[in-house]
C-alpha cells in the first residue's frame, strides 16, 4: 500500500499553491495590478512574479531540479514578503511566512 508521507505531501500543496498564485498573477487581475501600482512598482511585476511562480512549480513537482526550487521559491518569497511588511500589509504576509516555514520539509528524502 502506497503511504504519503509529509514531504510528498508538502512538495504536493507548495506545487499546487505556487501554481494557482502563478497563473493568477499571470492572468493580470486589477487587484494585483492597483497594489503594484500604489506601492510604486510597475503593474508588469505581477506577470514576472507569476511567471516565476510557476517555474518554480514545475521545478517542485521535477525531483531533481527540487533544491533550485527550494532555493528560487525562497528567493522569490523572501522578497515578496519583505515588501508585504515594507508596507505594513501584515495579513497578506503571513502566507507567505507559512510557505517559508513548509520549504524545507520538501527536501526530506523519503524511502
Amino acid at each position: 500500500m502506497y503511504a504519503l508521507s509529509l514531504p510528498i505531501a508538502a512538495t504536493y500543496a507548495l506545487a499546487l499553491t505556487l501554481t494557482v498564485l502563478g497563473l493568477l498573477q499571470l492572468t493580470g487581475l486589477r487587484v494585483f495590478r492597483e497594489l503594484c501600482l500604489r506601492w510604486g512598482y510597475s503593474a508588469h511585476l505581477t506577470r514576472v512574479i507569476g511567471a516565476l511562480d510557476l517555474l518554480t512549480a514545475i521545478f517542485l513537482a521535477t525531483s531533481h531540479a527540487r533544491l533550485v526550487a527550494v532555493l528560487l521559491a525562497a528567493a522569490v518569497n523572501f522578497v515578496a514578503v519583505v515588501l508585504l511588511l515594507k508596507n505594513r500589509a501584515y495579513l497578506l504576509a503571513l502566507p507567505g511566512i507559512s510557505l517559508m516555514a513548509a520549504l524545507p520539509l520538501t527536501l526530506l528524502r523519503v524511502y
